[in-house]
């Protein structure tokens, strides 16, 4: 290890920080997860929290239940509300990265209300600065809620077709998953997971429980249940190499999900 240390150090002082022989010097470095025993949970925001107390309560339940064996980053999607201001600020030709500031603004919204109803069980949400006492909240009440947009607002890559940013919610709190090294990812939608078609609009629907990223591409699937993005960063991750999508209208999904159990449809990296 002292010896990959050094020869890292002495190409970083030498060569261009793209250079191929600094890049796998990098590469052999270890691997340091620092939430191994977390995982992290998406909340829809069209498909959840737009439903209401419906909707919202049964899941409020069943995570004040569940964090008592999990440890839980629940990120919170953007929604209707999203769709609506990208429409307007679409109209008005302004560029991706406004219109991601606009979106955060709803998931941020939606991570207070989260915050509230939780807030009685201790469990706080946190944003910006805050995200540095994760562990000191996991320690304590095992749970914490963050809004899931990534923080690129003007700094967000513009989409190849129009400009609706192409990374958000989904892409947010799988980043917060692969990066703080956590043990699991999970999506909670209103459908039981990856279709063939649109379930919503589709008689002949049929639902696939499990399915590569590559294998989705293939079928035209690569934009039907997660945003485009995040199949590319889940080939690219290094600790989370499969996601679960399930319902969480379904009461007991997630608790299931949580044990370990294939609920909904697991995509994988390859």
């Amino acid at each position: 290890m002292t010896q990959t240390t050094t020869e890292l150090e002495s190409l970083l002082m030498q060569r261009s920080l793209t250079d191929t022989a600094l890049l796998a010097a990098a590469d052999a470095a270890e691997d340091f997860r620092i939430l191994p025993d977390v995982t992290v949970i998406k909340v829809g925001g069209q498909s959840v929290i737009d439903r209401g107390r419906a909707a919202v309560f049964p899941l409020v339940d069943e995570i004040v239940q569940v964090r008592q064996q999990h440890k839980l980053l629940i990120g919170t999607g953007a929604g209707t509300r999203a769709r609506h201001l990208y429409s307007i600020g679409a109209g008005l030709g302004l560029p991706a990265g406004v219109l991601s500031q606009l979106g955060s603004s709803v998931a941020d919204q939606n991570a207070a209300m989260l915050g509230q109803l939780l807030a009685k069980h201790g469990i706080s949400q946190v944003s910006g600065a805050g995200l540095s006492a994760l562990p000191l909240f996991l320690q304590e009440v095992n749970a914490v809620v963050f809004s899931g947009m990534p923080p690129y607002k003007l700094w967000m890559r513009p989409s190849p077709d129009g400009v609706i940013p192409p990374y958000r919610t989904d892409a947010g709190c799988f980043l917060m998953a692969e990066q703080f090294g956590c043990k699991a990812m999970v999506f909670v939608k209103d459908e039981n997971g990856l279709y063939t078609a649109n379930p919503k609009t589709s008689k002949n629907a049929t639902f696939i429980p499990k399915m590569s990223v590559d294998e989705m591409k293939a079928a035209g699937l690569h934009d039907s249940i997660l945003e485009f993005p995040v199949l590319d960063l889940l080939q690219q991750a290094r600790h989370v190499r499969e996601v679960q999508v399930i319902n969480g209208l379904v009461p007991g999904n997630l608790t299931r999900a949580l044990a370990g159990e294939h609920v909904g449809t697991i995509i994988t990296a390859s």
